[in-house]
């Protein structure tokens, strides 16, 4: 009994060990992580990002027409957002929004995600 008492909490340490530790900005733990973006549409059309610890939309910013390392790019201002979830970001390409393909990040409490390339249409 004992020794199963023992192997109990060193199961838990460990278990702990893995858990996400916090970040340098309070409510964010891990890097945001794009899984899938919609098919590329015109402005005014809809855009879905789909991936993990995207934030919300008080902490968060979706960002089109960065480089490859997510340096500048378009802001999407806040009336874009249709929908934001931890893991689903839906937003309405504003008519001001640059044409053609580049990158796609979201900025959650000052942690970049992973990026995505993304096309808006003509």
């Amino acid at each position: 009994m004992v020794r199963f008492f023992f192997a109990s909490l060193l199961f838990l340490g460990v278990l702990s060990s893995c858990a996400p530790r916090q970040g340098a900005v309070a409510g964010v733990t891990v890097t945001p992580v794009l899984i899938k973006l919609s098919e590329s549409a015109p402005r005014g059309g809809t855009l879905t990002v789909q991936g993990r610890f995207l934030g919300g939309p008080n902490t968060g910013r979706v960002r089109l027409g960065a480089d490859l390392n997510g340096t500048g790019g378009y802001t999407f201002p806040g009336s874009a957002v249709q929908s934001w979830t931890d893991s689903q970001i839906v937003l309405t390409i504003p008519a001001d929004a640059p044409v053609g393909g580049s990158w796609l990040f979201v900025d959650v409490g000052g942690m970049q995600s992973t990026g995505l390339p993304y096309s808006v249409r003509q």
